[in-house]
């Protein structure tokens, strides 16, 4: 495996000295979305602003950020595996909360108002617009993140935890903005009546919100992520399974939030029947099968490293150590101790998160699902972990000895090739049946 040179890459229209228009390149790209993200961040502020009032809107930004450090800390821990970069978390948080919001506001409100018109039937329309517009539009909007993640930033995005921390993320941005809207918005309903303490309509709102459900958008989004997640597993040529799943994932994300928000129309009791019998069970549901997920990603690093053993790219207890989160951490806090501090501990995390996405993506190459791009991929990943290999090294044994004193047996005379090992045996082909 990995005995060849890297194929050479080309852009279309690059050999004859051609350029870019000044649109594909990329500062314009990211010029473009930063100032659509601003622009949106600002009138959904203003929006905000102006229907709670300042002291509405800083009460409740003040108590809407209380879920935010947990819920981010949640889908980051489970993202530990193989980290994503931080600009994929940030652009997701800010789509959320700017512009899935945004687009929601605008549209649940055009709809309902165009509703109550058309039918002369207020109440019936705000019903209609909670329990049928809302779940459209708002996970529409929500789901637009993580397809513009799955489609641009496709090297970060490779399976099911992936999708689930990019949906899961964004969801909670979008949380963020619509709870400073109902808290600010209860706050000065107290303000008008005179509640104060538990009775007062803003002490109802957090208990709700805040207290009983911070989990409900980021959990009817993670569907719509876990759906991108199965098509970002599967083969590029199975186009229909990769259109299909995605929408079938939207499908239920739909679902679940309008059921969820036509609780109210249950009875009196009819909000914490739906709660503890359907809300509980599926938090609970997907939360199992996202961590069952990250710890079959351990067991696949576990599975496939050892063949870069056997090539000399790896060393013996580097696939035991690598398929541990426990003692990866070890490794990053020897390295820390012992061999230059933050910037050692920092290149250790850089070599386990490269060497799992060369274990993932062996394991899609194994199983017919590797992209064109197959061998030029491994060709990096294998240099990144070469560059790191002296500070990494000692610091992955370390942690091999303390978590398993018994080592695994691998390793093979290498051979060198251009300066890097090479692999003792034919090249493994990711595209045979």
């Amino acid at each position: 495996m990995a005995i060849s040179p890297p194929y050479p890459t080309y852009s279309p229209g690059t050999g004859s000295g051609a350029h870019p228009h000044w649109w594909q390149r990329r500062w314009a790209r990211y010029g473009a979305l930063i100032t659509l993200l601003a622009l949106s961040g600002l009138v959904i502020l203003a929006l905000v602003r102006r229907q709670t009032g300042t002291e509405g809107f800083l009460v409740g930004l003040g108590l809407a950020v209380l879920p935010v450090p947990w819920l981010i800390a949640a889908f980051r821990w489970l993202d530990r595996v193989e980290p994503g970069p931080w600009r994929n978390l940030v652009f997701a948080f800010a789509w959320g909360a700017c512009a899935a919001a945004l687009i929601a506001i605008v549209a649940n409100s055009f709809a309902t108002k165009w509703i109550a018109t058309s039918t002369a039937d207020p109440a019936g329309a705000n019903t209609l617009g909670a329990t049928v517009i809302a779940p459209i539009v708002e996970e529409s909007a929500k789901a637009a993140s993580v397809l513009l993640v799955f489609l641009f930033r496709r090297r970060d995005f490779t399976g099911i935890v992936d999708g689930v921390v990019i949906a899961g993320v964004t969801a909670t941005g979008f949380a963020f903005t619509e709870n400073i809207l109902y808290l600010g918005t209860a706050f000065g309903t107290d303000q008008l009546t005179g509640d104060r303490g538990i009775a007062s309509v803003t002490a109802a709102t957090f208990f709700v919100r805040i207290v009983m459900s911070p989990f409900a958008h980021p959990l009817f989004t993670v569907l719509t992520g876990i759906g991108f997640g199965i098509a970002a597993l599967s083969a590029e040529r199975q186009h229909v399974r990769r259109v299909l799943v995605p929408l079938g994932g939207l499908l239920l994300a739909m679902s679940m939030h309008a059921f969820w928000n036509g609780s109210s129309a249950f009875g009196e009791f009819g909000f914490f029947a739906v709660y503890g019998a359907f809300m509980l069970p599926a938090f609970g549901l997907l939360t199992w099968l996202a961590i069952w997920t990250r710890q079959r990603e351990l067991r696949t690093v576990r599975e496939e490293l050892p063949a870069y053993v056997y090539a000399g790219w790896l060393g013996p207890t580097e696939p035991f150590v690598l398929g541990s989160m426990r003692a990866r951490r070890m490794a990053r806090n020897h390295a820390r101790r012992h061999f230059g501090g933050r910037p050692a501990a920092r290149a250790v995390a850089q070599y386990e998160a490269y060497a799992t996405s060369l274990a993932f993506l062996r394991h899609r190459g194994r199983r017919g699902r590797a992209g064109a791009d197959f061998v030029v991929r491994e060709q990096e990943l294998l240099a990144e972990l070469w560059q790191r290999r002296r500070c990494a090294r000692p610091a992955l044994e370390y942690a091999a000895s303390v978590a398993a004193p018994a080592r695994p047996l691998y390793g093979a005379p290498v051979s060198y090739w251009y300066g890097y090992p090479a692999a003792p045996y034919p090249a493994y082909n990711p595209y045979r049946s």
